[in-house]
């Protein structure tokens, strides 16, 4: 028999907002959270704009807690935190709560920054706290530390797909019966000149400096790369026979997920990957293709990518479902993507509204799908899916349901 998980609590910091409800808004307005970098660093870089968080850490952490984690372990922390109150706090033992939290860089910030004071100061101004700052596991060991969860503190990196795959690894711990309660999602923090001028040099990055609102525009004619984004989700996942003992309000069922790899390239995306992930999404959760009403794609807004992925959804979904992208208003998240794609769903389902793509002025004639475009569209959802991809062939999707 099957074990249902239900996803009881919603916690968020982006370029939208420093919490869910004012990401969700920012959403549901078409609300851009890219703007231009102003600072001096940035004014040589062929790419000048990134999806920066709404809401500085700083503001809402205490000082000397904050000046010894990583901005990537920062926001984690505040997306813990609002996650863990919305679910009402679960009463569970400290052996059945776990922690998983993706990243693509870890702190990349931290790694950067002190071998900069290495190199001009010598070894005796390098932080103390640096390897605790820089390492990838730091978001889901101060997480863990601060909710006493001793049921594992686990840290997928797998790029782009992070974020989703933590989340399908704390459905696998319930299903296992090894948790009964998981704090999933995925965290992120690199704007950087290293990989903003990487991410140029690849030709991956938009260069619509003139118009940072405007740059990234998934499944649009004149789409010309991603934007750098960062950013923090968390879902409180729980056993629902758990969640319902303690009266617990639950916004979604999580369904299925559907994990694989390519096994092509480092960089470029194969469809069959991505369709099998999709295919075995749905199988996990005991649905058909006709029984998804809504997709939130990965949709980075490269020129390849994009089309790739459509080609995949028509195949492994079909053309049905209504079809939107969170990363045309937050930019990309990297490590924690997955998990803001999977926000969107899961708060698509309950309020029974699909936000609309921004920026889509011109749909790609090779985009088979049906994108929202314009304005939300309203409409019940029974059962929706998000996709993650990332390079090195990294596949995710999962299914979220009504409860």
């Amino acid at each position: 028999m099957t074990t249902n998980v239900v996803v009881t609590g919603l916690g968020a910091t982006t370029p939208l907002g420093g919490d869910v409800a004012s990401t969700w808004e920012g959403l549901l307005a078409g609300r851009s959270g890219i703007r231009a970098i102003e600072e001096e660093w940035a004014a040589g870089l062929p790419v000048r704009i990134a999806g920066r968080l709404r809401v500085e850490p700083g503001e809402v952490l205490d000082r000397v807690q904050a000046r010894r984690l990583d901005r990537c372990e920062q926001v984690a922390l505040i997306a813990a935190r609002e996650a863990w109150a919305d679910a009402g706090r679960p009463e569970v033992e400290p052996e059945r709560l776990a922690v998983v939290i993706g990243t693509g860089t870890g702190g990349a910030l931290t790694m950067l920054g002190q071998d900069d004071v290495l190199e001009a100061s010598g070894v005796r101004k390098v932080s103390p706290h640096t390897v605790p700052m820089l390492m990838a596991n730091g978001p889901a060991a101060w997480v863990s530390i601060e909710l006493g969860a001793r049921g594992g503190a686990h840290t997928p990196v797998s790029a782009c797909a992070s974020g989703a795959e933590a989340i399908a690894m704390g459905l696998d711990l319930i299903r296992l019966g090894r948790a009964d309660v998981v704090v999933a999602g995925g965290a992120e923090a690199c704007i950087h000149p290293l990989p903003l001028a990487g991410f140029a040099q690849a030709k991956a990055h938009s260069t619509r400096n003139d118009e940072p609102q405007r740059a990234s525009r998934p499944f649009d004619t004149d789409r010309d790369g991603f934007v750098i984004g960062e950013g923090s989700v968390l879902l409180v996942l729980e056993r629902a026979e758990f969640a319902a003992a303690r009266g617990a309000r639950a916004h979604a069922a999580l369904a299925g997920a559907g994990i694989t790899s390519d096994a092509h390239h480092i960089t470029a995306a194969h469809p069959d990957g991505q369709v099998r992930a999709m295919r075995m999404a749905l199988a996990a959760a005991g649905l058909a293709p006709r029984d998804i009403a809504h997709v939130q794609a990965h949709a980075t807004s490269t020129p390849s990518g994009d089309r790739t992925e459509a080609e995949s959804i028509a195949t492994a979904v079909g053309p049905h479902p209504a079809v939107t992208a969170a990363k045309s208003m937050t930019g990309h998240l990297f490590g924690a993507a997955g998990a803001m794609g999977a926000l969107a769903t899961v708060l698509a389902i309950r309020e029974g509204v699909v936000p609309a793509t921004a920026n889509l002025d011109r749909l790609d004639p090779e985009i088979p799908l049906d994108v929202v475009a314009g304005a939300p569209r309203k409409g019940r959802l029974p059962a929706a899916l998000t996709n993650s991809f990332g390079f090195g062939g990294h596949n995710a999707s999962l299914v979220f349901t009504e409860v």
